[in-house]
């Protein structure tokens, strides 16, 4: 299958890529999509179990809290009574006495023993117990079911001294003393202690209210049913549960939850999420415990059943697009196969592709430019011809500077020998600079030899004057090989004997120096300088080449006609933006123009 598919779309090429660039870009969004779809789930969904849980604690709540206070209230009632305290304030203090003694002693256990079953038997079944301090008791159970003396044995006992006023002492969970109820298989039992006090606050009995642990037991049964549900003292010590058997035992998970700040816990390779409600009446608590699992259950459904219709939506989607990109691609791999025939040689065939897309024009495009190379070829072919025939021509016309060169220096040997110094140097001059023109091989020279050129130009011009000019040079050393273009101090030269010192005795000064990135040339007269006005149309020419003084039939670079727009434009096309020119003017004091040229330039040689 993978050899099939490799045949019908080679690797490397533009379809290949496209597909593989699709299934890319389709996947990893989906990836992405289902990792963020899976991690915002499971947190709602741990935030929704939670919610639960402590909803579900919340009336759990209600119900054991109401049971509490049920014990709660049978003790307030008790302790504040007044008939009833009247009686047991009188027993703890005298006892009975009398003739009457036994009446008496049985009608007040008579009222106390009603009213306390009165109070207890409409709401849940509880175990009332009054204990005076002298041993006298009375209860609403019969002796035979405990013995309340027993009592003073109870390791609690002692803590009840501590107690002040209504405050309660809450014994927490312990073995059933009551004979039905053992026999029952109630194995536990919940109880609360209050002290009785009299006039001078100091204790003369005890209340004690007890119901059964199965009880809060049932509570758990009856309203959270769908999850283990525990009572805890402060002391993480389990006080009712669903299995007796841990009753009494420690809880240390829900301190393990608080030290790794998490709701869920680990217990025995699984999963739980733990829940927690402090209850009102007293330091105990309410814990909920939930296999993590099944309290996503049902979103892992959902999120499951969405993960194999992505999947299959992605598999649907994804051969539909590879049939699509084969589709769009096959134009571009027929001009694929136009492109290798005209590699090989072939420029008459074309694609015919035409469409309003890109992929239309393109072809037609291509179809335009082989058409158009078709007919450069031709075109070039012709040209070169006609090209071949003006190199011919020129190298003839050559002849003629090279001959004129040749009796020009004849010449001056013979003026020389005559003794004719001084127009024998002016021909030397001229043949020098003859000389510069001829050589039209190299457009760059270094900068001592256009001083030179300057030199032999000055000297050549002060023989045709009457009154010679002064040209002092300065170049610094480390500009002599700067590479620049020739005859371009020759136009500024010429200015400034012309027009500056206007064919008149004076002084041309010709500067050189350099710094890091830069080398400056200055060309300076001391002659009768220009009017503002003047000065800044002279400006304006040179930056927008006016005053190039050409014409045809003639030489393009004449000494007579080049000036500083022609410098500028010729500067420009070498350096580029890189390359400055300033003209500067001072009416009576002379003209100066500063050129700063790059050191970049590639050939330059260093000193």
């Amino acid at each position: 299958m993978w050899k099939m598919l490799a045949r019908m779309v080679p690797p490397r090429t533009l379809r290949f890529k496209l597909m593989i660039a699709s299934v890319v870009c389709i996947l990893i969004p989906a990836c992405i999509t289902i990792s963020v779809y899976n991690y915002l789930t499971r947190d709602a969904v741990k935030e929704q179990a939670v919610s639960n849980a402590a909803e579900s604690l919340k009336l759990v709540d209600g119900y054991v809290t109401n049971l509490l206070k049920y014990m709660l209230n049978i003790a307030n009632y008790i302790q504040i009574d007044s008939e009833i305290n009247t009686i047991l304030n009188e027993v703890s203090k005298s006892g009975y006495q009398g003739a009457d003694i036994e009446y008496r002693r049985f009608a007040d256990r008579y009222k106390i023993t009603s009213k306390i079953t009165n109070i207890t038997f409409t709401g849940e079944k509880s175990y009332v117990t009054i204990l005076l301090k002298n041993g006298t008791y009375y209860t609403n159970y019969p002796l035979y079911e405990y013995d309340p003396a027993q009592i003073f044995q109870e390791p609690w006992f002692g803590k009840l001294k501590e107690l002040n006023g209504l405050q309660s002492y809450w014994v927490g969970t312990a073995p059933t003393v009551f004979t039905t109820e053992r026999s029952l298989k109630n194995t536990h039992q919940l109880s609360v202690a209050r002290t009785l006090r009299g006039d001078g606050l100091d204790i003369y009995g005890y209340v004690i209210v007890t119901v059964m642990e199965n009880q809060v037991n049932q509570i758990f049964n009856r309203i959270a049913s769908g999850q283990e549900t525990l009572l805890l003292d402060e002391s993480d010590t389990i006080l009712s549960q669903r299995n007796s058997e841990h009753v009494g035992t420690q809880f240390p998970y829900v301190k393990q939850a608080a030290e790794r700040a998490s709701d869920i816990i680990r217990i025995e390779n699984e999963d739980y999420l733990l829940t927690t409600l402090p209850l009102s009446v007293t330091d105990w608590k309410l814990v909920s415990l939930i296999p993590y699992k099944k309290a996503i259950f049902k979103i892992d459904s959902i999120f499951k059943r969405v993960l194999i219709y992505q999947v299959i939506s992605f598999l649907v989607f994804l051969l539909l697009l590879l049939y699509l990109l084969q589709a769009f691609t096959k134009p571009l791999v027929h001009l694929g196969r136009v492109a290798a025939t005209v590699r090989r040689g072939n420029l008459e065939v074309r694609s015919y592709i035409r469409g309003q897309d890109e992929i239309g024009n393109l072809g037609m495009s291509i179809d335009q430019m082989l058409d158009h190379i078709k007919y450069m070829i031709a075109e070039i072919t012709e040209t070169q011809t006609r090209k071949r025939k003006a190199e011919l021509a020129m190298l003839q016309v050559q002849i003629n500077p090279h001959f004129l060169f040749n009796v020009l220096n004849s010449i001056r040997m013979k003026v020389l020998r005559k003794g004719d110094v001084e127009s024998a140097q002016m021909m030397s001059s001229l043949s020098k600079l003859l000389r510069m023109t001829i050589s039209q091989d190299q457009d760059l020279i270094y900068l001592h030899e256009e001083v030179g050129t300057v030199k032999e130009y000055v000297q050549l011009m002060d023989m045709r004057q009457k009154e010679k000019v002064n040209l002092e040079i300065d170049v610094s050393p480390d500009v002599l090989y700067e590479k620049v273009p020739r005859f371009f101090l020759q136009p500024i030269i010429e200015n400034a004997l012309i027009h500056g010192l206007n064919q008149c005795a004076g002084t041309i000064t010709l500067r050189a120096t350099v710094n890091e990135r830069q080398f400056v040339v200055v060309v300076e007269d001391n002659g009768q300088g220009m009017e503002p006005h003047v000065l800044a149309s002279l400006r304006q020419n040179v930056l927008t080449g006016k005053g190039l003084d050409t014409s045809e039939g003639e030489d393009e670079y004449r000494f007579s006609s080049v000036g500083l727009p022609n410098v500028w434009e010729r500067m420009k096309l070498t350096f580029g933006d890189a390359f400055e020119m300033k003209i500067d003017s001072e009416r009576g004091k002379g003209s100066w123009v500063t050129m700063l040229f790059p050191r970049e330039l590639e050939g330059r040689r260093d000193v």
